[in-house]
């Protein structure tokens, strides 16, 4: 009851999103139907937070035999808590994280706790250990799971703990345990025991699927509070308890360098991970002995390896997976390979992904679509070798003729052939069309291949929209990532620019009917791309935006990360010439934004500067305000309203 007055938990009653007066709006802001799922061990059941009305979800189980409609088992109203994600520890037991963003004076500050609930609804406790009035000072860190699967007893888990000093009281002797451990923790009965002492500076521990910590991750702090810019790596042979030296991780402006330890493999005694290979990433893996001889698994001239692809319970590591046009796996595991490009055959045209599986792997759960299709999610028998379609992933979708997805490049000022993705509207011949460009968020990200549910709404309303990876992208490698987009905004906003000329060459865009759309950084290149080029776009939307690159460095000034985050957003002209709010005067076209009060990713001050700033230069400007939301905006009311907005934004802007 503790965990339900805290978090404000509700009953189970169910109630569907309500149908906004904008049809379309309404069934693509819905979020997606299922936001995590999981397979029990011995793959009966299933478990799923779907949404509810509003930015609500349930936990519901079902049983994959049965005929019988799903349970719901656990709700949560997303006010200001949100169930976030739910998986087996045994038949009958889920272990779900709960995460809460809470805003004091100064800062917005994320909250996680671990708990663990019968399958039936019934038995409901707090995983994470508990501060009290003792404590001398807060846990944000609730703890993560970092191995399902521990020899001594079913149910047992590994996870982390971040343990609190306490001042003693009268005859209490003081616990002075303080940093990042691990606990053996019993899913049911609570009991817990330390595995791993708490280290002051650790941010990281590896298992290796079997209930053993094999990897540590350290973080030093400098004398000023603030974190180093170097993680050390440390290892333990097998049957040993002292931990050596595995490598170092260097954190930069442009990325970081050195090897990043991602999983450990028992069976070989290895530890799998990221490092670069001429420019680009690529995945290695490292004897966890004396020799720590290191061997390239897989790299790429062209792009990234990035994706470790693991299955089961004890997070196997069965393949990797890079992104071409298409995200594209290379599987390790024979099994897994052919059974892959059996189902390649069985679904034609979509992407198959292995979720999660039963203990003995003998059933699959696995996801399955393509860029004209949200996906399907389907429970696959090695034994009997059928496929069983368990839910779609976005089931109001289904009666939307949805829009195709091409990979296309184009030509920057420079001559650099830019990739991208173009998405055209249902049976258009994708000519003098109003159009969107919407670059990317991050800037360290990417687009690719697959549903995009912006994207696709645009289409439906008679958009072409263009997705340009420009140069501050991620998986391509460090040249093209360049500084990043912040201090490369010149090339990287560029990039932006050009694709929207091409898109006028091409005959794409109708004359006079180019807009831009972007969420986070690609709010940023919405707004900076104005000020390079005011006459281009002649209606500019920007979704949580950053608007000021000193905000943007202050935001960060009271976390452990600053030195980080300050050496990324650099010093220089560039600061002020790259922030959009210091040059609003440059704007010429019409500004819709849109934010959230709870964001922890880019603060809602810099939208309601950027407002401020363009109202002071006399332009035209419309701030939306979500109350008690993040950076994701995950409500179906609120990006419905949003998706509204937007569209009869731009066709009043656009003159539709």
């Amino acid at each position: 009851m503790r965990l339900l007055a805290t978090f404000g938990l509700l009953g189970l009653a169910w109630s569907g999103p309500a149908l906004a007066a904008d049809s379309t709006a309404a069934a693509f802001g819905a979020r997606e139907y299922i936001q995590q799922i999981s397979l029990s061990p011995d793959g009966q059941k299933v478990a799923m937070i779907v949404p509810t009305a509003g930015r609500g979800v349930h936990l519901e189980v079902v049983d994959t035999a049965a005929a019988g409609p799903p349970k719901a088992i656990l709700a949560s109203n997303g006010s200001p808590e949100r169930l976030t994600s739910c998986r087996w520890s045994t038949n009958t037991r889920l272990v779900c994280q709960i995460y809460v963003v809470v805003k004091d004076a100064q800062n917005r500050l994320g909250f996680t706790r671990l708990i663990a609930i019968n399958s039936d609804g019934g038995d409901l406790k707090v995983l994470s250990a508990q501060t009290n009035d003792r404590s001398l000072r807060m846990s944000q860190n609730g703890g993560v799971v970092i191995d399902w699967a521990t020899d001594d007893a079913p149910g047992g888990i590994l996870m982390t703990r971040d343990y609190v000093p306490e001042r003693g009281t009268g005859t209490h002797l003081a616990k002075e345990d303080d940093g990042l451990g691990v606990d053996r923790v019993d899913t049911t009965t609570l009991a817990r025991r330390s595995v791993e002492k708490p280290n002051l500076n650790a941010i990281e521990y590896i298992g290796d699927g079997r209930g053993t910590v094999r990897v540590m991750g350290v973080r030093p702090t400098r004398s000023s509070g603030y974190a180093s810019d170097k993680i050390l790596y440390f290892y333990r042979q097998p049957e040993r308890r002292d931990w050596l030296p595995l490598g170092q991780l260097t954190l930069g402006a442009t990325g970081y360098s050195g090897f990043s330890p991602e999983a450990v493999d028992p069976k070989l005694n290895v530890v799998y991970g990221f490092d670069a290979k001429d420019g680009r990433l690529a995945l290695y893996k490292t004897a966890l002995d004396d020799s720590l001889k290191r061997d390239l698994v897989l790299a790429r001239p062209d792009v990234d390896v990035t994706g470790l692809v693991r299955i089961g319970r004890q997070n196997r590591v069965v393949g990797v997976s890079y992104v071409t046009d298409k995200r594209e796996t290379e599987f390790f595991d024979p099994d897994l390979r052919k059974l892959g490009l059996a189902l390649g055959k069985a679904l034609p045209g979509r992407l198959v992904t292995f979720v999660d599986a039963s203990a003995d792997e003998s059933k699959l759960l696995l996801f399955a679509g393509s860029d004209s299709d949200p996906g399907l999610y389907y429970l696959y028998d090695k034994t009997t070798r059928n496929l069983q379609e368990l839910i779609a992933a976005r089931p109001q979708l289904e009666t939307f003729k949805l829009a195709t997805v091409k990979a296309v490049t184009y030509p920057a000022a420079d001559g650099t052939q830019i990739p991208g993705y173009l998405t055209l509207p249902p049976g258009s011949d994708g000519k003098n069309l109003p159009t969107i460009v919407m670059p990317h968020g991050g800037p360290g990200a990417r687009d690719e291949w697959g549903f995009d549910w912006l994207a696709q709404y645009f289409a439906q309303q008679g958009y072409a929209v263009l997705q340009p990876n420009y140069r501050g992208s991620a998986g391509y490698g460090a040249d093209w990532f360049q500084k990043n987009g912040f201090q490369s905004w010149r090339t990287a906003i560029g990039d932006v620019n050009d694709g929207g000329r091409w898109l006028a060459q091409q005959g794409i865009a109708a004359p006079g009917k180019l807009a831009i759309v972007g969420w986070s950084y690609g709010g940023y290149a919405a707004l900076q791309s104005a000020v390079l080029d005011p006459d281009l776009f002649k209606a500019i939307v920007a979704i949580a935006p950053v608007t000021d690159l000193e905000t943007l460095r202050a935001e960060s000034l009271n976390f452990t990360n600053y030195l980080q985050v300050s050496e990324f957003i650099g010093k220089g002209p560039h600061v002020t010439e790259g922030s959009p709010a210091q040059n609003a005067a440059k704007i010429k076209a019409p500004v819709l934004l849109f934010h959230g009060d709870l964001d922890a990713n880019v603060g809602i001050g810099e939208s309601r500067l950027m407002e401020r700033k363009l109202r002071d230069a006399g332009g035209k400007v419309e701030l939306v305000e979500f109350k008690g939301l993040d950076h994701q905006l995950n409500d179906d009311t609120a990006r419905t309203e949003m998706l509204a907005k937007t569209d009869a934004f731009l066709k009043a802007s656009l003159g539709r």
